[in-house]
Order: C-alpha cells, then sequence, then structure tokens
C-alpha cells in the first residue's frame, strides 16, 4: 500500500508528494522545495520515516515544479525522470526562473523518460504512467487502481482545469487529455494535482465548468 505524504513548497505553492511503500523505498513528485526550512522539512520527514528515496518522477517541467530537483537528486543521489516533450521546457527552466526572480541550480540531464503505459513499481504497489498533454507537451498522471488515486500535476483541479497560456499549452489537447484519460476512471478516484486540494473524478464530472 502507497503512503501520500504532501508538501507544499515554494510561493507557487506546488504540492510535491513522497510517496512510501511498506518495504521503506520512496518516490518523490515534483520536488519543489526551494527554501532552506522547506528542504529541511522533506528531508526530516524522509529521515524519520526511515524512507530510501529511489526515483524522482515529475508531472511536467515547469519551473515552479523543478525548484527542488537539483537538491533531492544530490541529496539522495538518485535520477529525475519526466517525458521527452518536456525536455525543451526542462532546458529552459534556468530561463524562466530569472523571469520569476528565482535562482534555479544546474539539473542533472534526466535520468530516464516516462511514457504513456509504463509501470512504475514502487514496493508491492505501482503507478501507471498515463500521458496528458495540454498544460505542457509532456504532462504526465500518475494512477493506482488498487487505492483509487491519480498524481495530475497541472492538468486538472478542483473546480477547473490547467493553464494553457504558457509555451507548449493547448486548450483543445488539455481537454482531450483529461476527458479520455481521466474521466473514464472510477468516479471516486481521488485526483491529487499540482496545487491546491484534491478532488475526485466523480465530483469534476459533476461541477467543473470546463468539463459540461
Amino acid at each position: 500500500m502507497i503512503k501520500i505524504k504532501a508538501f507544499i513548497f515554494n510561493p507557487f505553492l506546488v504540492n510535491t508528494l513522497v510517496l512510501s511503500d511498506d518495504n521503506g523505498e520512496g518516490i518523490i513528485v515534483d520536488p519543489s522545495c526551494y527554501s532552506q526550512k522547506e528542504r529541511d522539512d522533506l528531508d526530516k520527514y524522509i529521515s524519520e520515516n526511515k524512507i530510501k528515496p529511489v526515483r524522482i518522477i515529475n508531472t511536467h517541467c515547469h519551473v515552479d515544479h523543478l525548484l527542488g530537483v537539483a537538491y533531492v537528486a544530490k541529496k539522495y543521489n538518485i535520477g529525475v525522470e519526466f517525458h521527452k516533450d518536456d525536455l525543451p521546457v526542462f532546458d529552459d527552466a534556468y530561463r524562466h526562473g530569472i523571469v520569476f526572480g528565482f535562482e534555479v541550480e544546474k539539473l542533472p540531464a534526466a535520468k530516464n523518460y516516462l511514457e504513456e503505459g509504463q509501470e512504475i513499481i514502487l514496493g508491492n504497489s505501482s503507478l501507471k504512467v498515463f500521458h496528458v498533454p495540454g498544460h505542457s507537451p509532456g504532462s504526465l498522471a500518475y494512477y493506482n487502481q488498487e487505492q483509487k488515486f491519480i498524481i495530475v500535476g497541472d492538468v486538472l483541479f478542483k473546480g477547473t482545469i490547467g493553464r494553457t497560456d504558457l509555451p507548449g499549452g493547448n486548450y483543445d489537447q488539455l481537454i482531450n487529455s483529461i476527458q479520455t484519460k481521466l474521466m473514464s476512471l472510477h468516479p471516486d478516484t481521488e485526483v491529487i494535482p499540482g496545487h491546491g486540494p484534491s478532488t475526485t473524478i466523480g465530483a469534476e464530472a459533476l461541477s467543473n465548468p470546463f468539463l459540461s
């Protein structure tokens, strides 16, 4: 069974997730810790819960979701993984950081590119990879059927959807991703977004104005 711990990091209030299983291994999703206190909070949780981080997986590569990647990769000697279509966004992170007033540490090269349909194994559990472009070209979602949750990054939020006015964004593509990949899941599936509170597939099907 996967345990999920959420942290809210940096001025963009990104949800960084630490996923851990009974075997003690952990996966860090969208490491976005920027201040020293945020880094300390993340390390403290990992240490106190005796978690061994084995992978970094990103939902996408906008700079606010990358602000802790260099630190976490170096601290725990692990690589970052994302969809290859977000590589141009990843490579532009330093420049985008300057625009928003952030100093982005030199990022490690991608260890691996994740693709639609892959299974990410964590102990006795797994996450299925969905490619859900529209917010960014390489946006990914990570789905666990057994526990009925899906980590969606900035694709879908409670009552709204992700932005499409950033480089690589495409509104029609985003709506198609949501309708074909996400809304077919069980209505009780918990949707864990990249910012803000969780919701469910059923709640968004009923009330999200972009999906009516």
